[in-house]
């Protein structure tokens, strides 16, 4: 059995990996993977995402469990210091010694540090690894403890550098951009597409600092300062790095393999060194005089080193890589293809700018017309796709190019069927898939949705860029197969949300049976059909859950969230998270009485956990006498807007973000929608309460509030977008309203407001003409619907404890008054958990 050793266990080293289990041969060999880093291999691409929930497991690639199911041994925190090519061994910084048939380096890259005066003064650090972000997150807070106010700054205003500057805003420190050039992402934008992408991140909150060159880092110990000039400082308490990247090159080096003048070990189209037993991939490969920084040539690079290794010869990376990328940068589309700069005597250049909108378009096509050879966007990428697979596959485009990039109102949009495409058209880059293999799966049966297509390919397991056009063509090839692609709720309604939400309003229908004795198929609904019904009709009649309880989802049935052990938490609203003294000891009193676990959220809420069933009204009561109501943290309704302390206490606060976070909490308490709802009001744009991460959230600026629409938390995070600026209360308030009533009519069941919004038609600008300018007349009905929801909010506890039948229903047992003698708790610091499941 002949032995692998893969050097490097990032994202390229791991793909390798997977690529070799994927095939049967890999049982002739032994594989030991060599990582640096103390965990197995983690999404690098996404390493901001850390900031949401600082979860290292959330971004790995597989767990450590995946390694030893593939009989590849992984060894972790140990680094590997030496190659002897002659014995054909690897030596460890522990002084191990392995034997290998075939080495891999995959090393990757590291952030380059530049020769500043002062850099290695403590507060500065580079954006790399978890343990980077782990450390800047600890110094933040330190600094922080000291100056609530305080200031860090970015040095590269690149890729990373604006991931980088993301991460500073998360930690809560005001975010400085500082880069060596004249522009953002030189090495992706034009002047004018990057002058937009400034203007748009300066509007959500980022100092932007262009043409600077730092002499020297500032400070005795720690870090105060950058200077850039004899009178031009920059007063920071943090920075970071990113400045570029340096491949881990030293093991080629120190090893004697032939390596480029500027760094990275030379490979052919073969990924072999000048070792025919060593292959690079990833960025210590110089492939063509060039470093490839991206994710998917890498991941090319892996599956040829596994073929080769493996006497698949055939297999050899093109000569030319693709470049183009697709981005979310702070929430702002950012994508380049082709030949995104292009002098005038290849072709000409077609753009469509509209700043107000932080909106950039750019196709180069050549001189006849005929052909796309590039582009970039900035602000909207949403056509990215068809675009990059025009360019790709040398399709025509249309007699005026122009249109390619126009808004639909000038006549844009003219892109062909996504069935036109060339079988061999690559769909996801980062896996390779054509839509040859994507609709191949379906043809023969293999798949029969778009998770199947998934599962069975990996296309959109990677940076996503392709999802849309994997979920078009998987639509469109089950359509031309005469499969019926629907989007109804289930079997036994052959309508979706919105047809629903139009019949039972029309209809005025009041219970499920009506709904489904009318318009319903045979059977009597499942779980599916039954709380989406239940929804609208909460959504357009206002009716609680307790008016017909059987038809919704278990929380909902007993108003409170089931826990691991079937206790369950309760939740009381406390609007704008302001409490009074005398209900916070009520809180802390009730909580002693019942014995339950209490801990205070990130949503501005205390949560008692524990509570039995036969309990639930027993608390409610003891919370209603004190003044508190349902929190609906059960439902598929409003949960928080969560508040800064604003100008009511804060010497920075611009308004009262307070006040104005309970009149909004209190006005839309209750209302039942596709999915939860949050929302969040800061008092100026240090953003303590988070609001571009909210459904809703407003920020305080000079002239009134600036409202951002569509953010959300959860699994797939995402920053809400501008809609308004420097509006008035009234406005607000009128803007969310529609915004809301438009959502809970539209939008598909368990959907929320970020995906919502961005699958719109015409996106942010459709919901303005709609919300703002009227354009489908609808606005006056809108309004009147969300103030009559307003104006019937009922409290659910309130209802079920006066009602006796109600009352039943919070039994364990439906014969006895007896409790559930098999809920068992452990001891847990002061308080107590449920015990853990074997």
């Amino acid at each position: 059995m002949k032995t692998i050793i893969v050097v490097g266990n990032g994202m390229v080293g791991y793909k390798f990996c997977e690529k070799l289990a994927a095939k049967e041969e890999s049982i002739n060999f032994k594989i030991i993977v060599f990582g640096e880093e103390p965990r197995p291999a983690y999404d690098r691409v996404h390493l901001s995402e850390f900031f949401e929930n600082q979860d290292a497991k959330a971004l790995e690639m597989a767990p450590a469990e995946w390694y030893a199911e593939n009989n590849i041994d992984l060894v972790v925190g140990e680094r590997v210091s030496d190659i002897n090519r002659t014995d054909k061994t690897i030596t460890t910084a522990k002084d191990r010694e392995f034997s290998y048939d075939y080495l891999v380096l995959a090393t990757g890259s590291s952030a380059f540090v530049p020769p500043i005066k002062g850099v290695e003064k403590e507060g500065v650090f580079v954006y790399r690894t978890i343990e980077d972000l782990e450390g800047m997150l600890a110094y933040a807070a330190k600094i922080k403890e000291n100056n609530p106010n305080a200031k860090a700054a970015v040095l590269g205003g690149g890729l990373l550098g604006l991931e980088a500057g993301k991460a500073v805003m998360d930690m809560g420190l005001e975010p400085h951009i500082v880069e060596f050039a004249p522009k953002l992402m030189p090495r992706q934008l034009d002047s004018r597409s990057s002058q937009v992408l400034q203007l748009k991140l300066e509007s959500i909150g980022l100092n932007i600092h262009l043409s600077k060159a730092t002499n020297q880092i500032l400070g005795d110990k720690a870090i105060t300062g950058m200077e850039f000039g004899e009178d031009d400082v920059l007063d920071v308490e943090m920075l970071v790095v990113s400045a570029g990247i340096r491949p881990r090159d030293e093991l080629g080096k120190y090893s004697g393999l032939e390596m480029g003048t500027r760094g990275g070990i030379v490979v052919d189209n073969k990924m072999q060194t000048s070792d025919p037993n060593i292959y690079a991939i990833g960025e210590i490969a110089l492939y063509n005089q060039m470093i490839y920084g991206l994710v998917a040539p890498g991941y090319d690079m892996a599956g040829v080193a596994v073929d080769q290794i493996l006497g698949y010869t055939e297999t050899l990376m093109p000569d030319e890589i693709d470049m183009s990328t697709k981005l979310k940068l702070i929430g702002v589309d950012v994508a380049s293809f082709g030949e995104p700069f292009m002098p005038a005597s290849k072709g000409h250049s077609i753009i469509f700018e509209n700043k107000t909108q932080h909106l950039y378009k750019r196709i180069n096509v050549s001189l006849d017309g005929k052909s796309l050879l590039g582009g970039i966007l900035v602000g909207d990428a949403s056509d990215y796709s068809m675009l990059h697979q025009i360019f790709l596959n040398g399709m025509a485009i249309p007699e005026d190019p122009a249109k390619l990039i126009l808004p639909t109102t000038e006549g844009g949009a003219s892109f062909g069927d996504v069935m036109d495409l060339p079988e061999e058209a690559q769909i996801c880059s980062c896996e390779n898939v054509t839509k040859g293999q994507i609709c191949g799966t379906i043809e023969s049966g293999e798949s029969k949705e778009l998770a199947d297509v998934v599962s069975c390919t990996k296309a959109g397991t990677g940076c996503g860029g392709c999802k849309p056009m994997v979920k078009d063509l998987t639509e469109a090839t089950l359509k031309s197969l005469g499969i019926e692609v629907k989007d109804s709720i289930c079997e036994h309604f052959d309508f979706n949300r919105q047809d629903l939400y139009k019949i039972i309003q029309v209809k005025g229908y009041k219970t499920f049976n009506e709904v489904l004795d009318n318009h319903g198929n045979d059977g009597h609904g499942c779980e599916l059909c039954k709380p989406v019904v239940a929804s609208l009709m909460a959504s357009i009649n206002a009716d609680t859950a307790n008016k017909e309880y059987a038809i919704q989802d278990s929380n909902d049935r007993f108003l409170a969230n089931i826990q691991r052990n079937g206790t369950y938490s309760v939740v009381p609203r406390v609007p704008g998270g302001e409490i009074t003294p005398d209900k916070l000891i009520a809180l802390g009193e009730i909580a002693k009485k019942y014995d339950l676990y209490t801990k205070v959220t990130g949503g501005v809420r205390i949560d008692l956990f524990g509570a039995t069933l036969n309990q639930l009204p027993l608390i409610w009561k003891d919370l209603i006498d004190h003044g508190f109501e349902s929190g609906h943290a059960y439902g598929k309704s409003l949960r928080t807007v969560k508040t800064c302390v604003g100008s009511t206490w804060c010497r920075y606060g611009m308004a009262e973000s307070v006040s104005f976070g309970i009149e909004l909490e209190n006005r839309y308490r209750g209302i039942r929608a596709p999915h939860k709802i949050k929302g969040g009001v800061s008092g100026c744009i240090r953003e303590c309460a988070e609001a571009r991460g909210k459904d809703f959230g407003l920020i305080a600026v000079e002239g009134g509030w600036n409202l951002y629409l569509g953010g959300n938390g959860g699994a797939t995070p995402r920053h809400a977008e501008l809609f308004a600026e420097q509006i008035d209360n009234e406005t607000v308030i009128k803007y969310i309203d529609r915004y809301l009533m438009l959502y809970m009519r539209t939008a598909k069941p368990l959907q929320r407001t970020a995906a919502w919004q961005e699958r719109l038609e015409g996106g942010l600008d459709y919901l303005k003409e709609v919300i703002i300018e009227d354009k489908l007349g609808i606005a006056e009905d809108l309004d009147h619907e969300m103030q009559t929801l307003v104006n019937k909010f009922e409290c659910e506890w309130t209802q079920a404890i006066n009602d006796p039948e109600m009352m039943k229903r919070f039994n364990h047992f439906v014969n006895s008054e007896e409790d559930d003698d098999n809920l068992v708790f452990v001891p847990l610091r002061e308080q107590k958990m449920p015990e853990k499941w074997v």
